[in-house]
Order: C-alpha cells, then structure tokens, then sequence
C-alpha cells in the first residue's frame, strides 16, 4: 500500500468524506477497516462536538441579544454544561447508529452468516450516520441495488445524521412541539425537505433516459434512485448507480447540492443549509425592499447575514482554487475535476473515480481540502462571531453601485 494512499484514506475517514483511491474492500485487512471505522466515528463525534464547543464559546463571548439569539439558535439549555452536552451527544448517535445496525443486520446475516453480517451492519451504521460513504463490499453500495432492506435504513441513517444535533435537541426537548421550535430547527427541516424534494425530482428527470444509470428500470425504481441519489448528493457519499456515467447536467446538480451540504454541527460538510436559508431570505428581502431579513416571525440579525455571506465566499474560493491548481498539473475534463474538488470540500465522498487518477500532489490538493472543508466552516463562522466588538463610533455613509 502506498504511503500516499494510505494517507489519503486517513484524511478521508477523519473526516468522514469517504472519497478513496484504493478499493477499500480488497486494499484493506480486517484490522485496517477497523481502523477507519474507529477513525470514521471519532471524525464524526469530533466534527459535532467541535461544532457544539464553539457555539457554547460564542455564547459566552457575545453580548446579551447576541447571546440569547445563539443560544436559541443552538437549541439546547446545556451549552453551559459540557459534559452534560457530550453525554448527550455521544448517547444520541450511539442509539442511533444501533437502531441502524439492528435493521440492517437481518439482510446482512441472511446472505452472508453471523459474524460477517454484523460486522457489515456494525460498519454501514456507522458510516451511514456519520455520512462518510465507505463500503466495505466491492462495487460498493451497487450490489445491492433493489435491496431495500439495506438501502432504505442506510438512506434514513444518512438523511438523520445530516439534520445536526441543535435539531434533534430541540425537537426532543419539545417534544415535536412545532410551536416551540427553533429558528434554526424549522429553517433545517424546511431547507432540507426542499432540496429533497428538488434534487430527487431533478436528479430523476435528468437521468430518466440515460441507460449508463436507471434509463432501463420501471418508474418506481426510477424514483427510488432518484430519492437515493438526492440524499446521497448533499453529503452521504454512497451510490448505487455508476456517478461517471451520469449526464453533465446531473454533475452540475451534484455539485450544487454538494457545496450546500447539510445541517449545522451534524456528519454533513457543505457550507450548510441554514446558510443558503439565510442568503435566499436576504434575496427575497432586498426584492421586496424591506430592511429587515424576517423569517417565522423572527428577524435575522445582519451579524448572522455577514457570517452566511463569509462562509459562502470562503468555500467558494476554495472550490476555485483548488480545481485551477487541478486542471493545471492533470488532464482531466473539468467537470470531473470540479465534481470532485467539490465532493471533497463538502466532505460528500461521491466520485467521479478521479482520486484513483490523481498523482501525488493532487492527492495532497485534496487532502488538504478534506481538512479544510471540515474544519474551516465552522472555525471561520465562530471566528467571526467572537470578533464582535463594540464601537463607539461610525463612519459616513456612501453607497458604492453596485451590479
């Protein structure tokens, strides 16, 4: 195994992207996929308990309104009490991951005995929830296309994991009292449903002909794929059907839905939906000429805007960065090569197979971008936060045109 590859697969599991370069089926021993199983969890706690830490320090950091706004945001009375938060968080996904491996483990152990078919159940629920997209059968996922049993605890797995934890703790603590939710929690479920909804039925009418995918299959398993695959887009990472095959114009909708991502401090990379939520608000707004961005009955403070605004640019300058210093040292079409630049800031795992292709430095590209799509999000939204400070005195106003 190449030391470069085996970096790569680290960096990948650590951050529960899931874009490899080797077969990890064949590549690996029983005792290296438990190492990336181990490392595939503690990427995914990490991520969700560094996201968490920082809201509780900007909490603390903000002034009052600032304070109360956050804290609300958050969804959860125990950001003052951390281990309290930890214990919480570490149950939560504990039980979940084995709710999922006990659904999957009938399917696995009818077809292949006991001990392989929970050690397969074990690892799918792990990777599902933390939204990595490592398989451990050859082909991945596709052998077990038309398996419903498998795949529709994976898609549910994925899809939970995605939402973030501020969520599941107010819609417990609220007992699924929608009155009594968030604004974070109602712009997450919305945001997320939507593009559900939108990638699904995109996804599907844009592969709907192609016979490389679902072109031959009935209407039914067509939108099962297309359901499939629209979880999968905004940070799962797994596939039941060939990603190079697929038209250009379904990449392109993979990488919109892959810059997005998912909820904030869940498994899911991505700039977040909240995020998208917030600047669409602001669009809509502006077309209106109100001042405020206003939402649910509540308004949106301009702090919150700025931060949206920031991560955006942030992640689409490294988008941009990354797929020039691509393009530049290999000969790949550039939709393969911003398909995949993508999928790794977002932390999604879905591939085009051009990691496998890449030389050492674009390896490295990636890696590095793995590294910051996980970790730059979120340190640049809580660096932004704790920055405020208050000032005594303003500036003129003068409007550059802009557009």
């Amino acid at each position: 195994m190449p030391l470069q590859d085996a970096i790569f697969t680290a960096v990948s599991a650590i951050t529960v992207t899931g874009l490899t370069t080797v077969d990890t089926a064949v590549a690996w021993s029983p005792f290296g996929l438990g190492v990336i199983l181990v490392a595939i969890q503690v990427g995914g706690l990490g991520v969700i308990t560094i996201a968490l830490l920082l809201a509780r320090a900007v909490t603390r950091r903000l002034g009052l309104g600032g304070r109360v706004f956050a804290q609300q945001s958050i969804g959860s009375p125990e950001l003052g009490e951390v281990r309290r938060l930890l214990t919480i968080v570490i149950v939560t996904t504990l039980s979940i991951q084995g709710a999922l491996a006990v659904l999957l483990a009938p399917p696995f152990i009818a077809a292949e005995g006991w001990a392989t078919g929970t050690w397969h159940a074990v690892f799918y629920a792990v990777s599902a929830f933390n939204n990595a997209g490592f398989t451990t059968h050859t082909g991945g996922l596709t052998v077990f296309d038309g398996n419903l049993f498998i795949l529709g605890p994976i898609v549910v797995g994925v899809f939970v994991g995605s939402l973030g934890f501020p969520v599941f703790l107010n819609i417990i603590k609220n007992k699924w009292d929608r009155t009594r939710w968030t604004l974070h929690t109602k712009l997450t479920l919305a945001t997320t449903l939507i593009l559900l909804l939108l990638g699904t039925g995109a996804w599907t009418l844009f592969e709907w002909s192609n016979p490389a995918t679902i072109g031959d299959m009935d209407p039914a398993a067509k939108i099962f794929h297309g359901v499939f695959a629209s979880t999968m887009m905004r940070s799962g990472g797994f596939a039941i059907t060939d990603t190079a095959a697929s038209t250009t114009t379904t990449l392109l909708l993979s990488d919109a839905l892959m810059f997005v991502g998912g909820g904030s401090a869940s498994t899911a990379g991505g700039i977040k939906v909240t995020t998208l939520a917030v600047l669409f608000l602001a669009i809509v707004a502006e077309a209106r000429g109100t001042k405020d961005v206003r939402v649910a009955q509540r308004t949106i403070p301009d702090s919150i805007l700025r931060v949206a605004i920031s991560v955006t640019f942030l992640g689409a300058s490294l988008v941009l960065t990354a797929t020039t210093l691509l393009t530049l040292t290999n000969d790949a079409s550039l939709d393969r090569v911003l398909f995949e630049v993508i999928s790794a800031f977002a932390t999604c795992g879905l591939s085009v197979g051009l990691s496998a292709e890449l030389d050492a430095f674009g390896k490295i590209i990636l890696s590095v971008l793995m590294l910051a799509g996980r970790i730059g999000p979120i340190g640049l939204a809580a660096a932004l936060a704790i920055r405020h400070r208050n000032v005594l005195y303003t500036y003129a106003n003068e409007r550059p045109i802009i557009g």
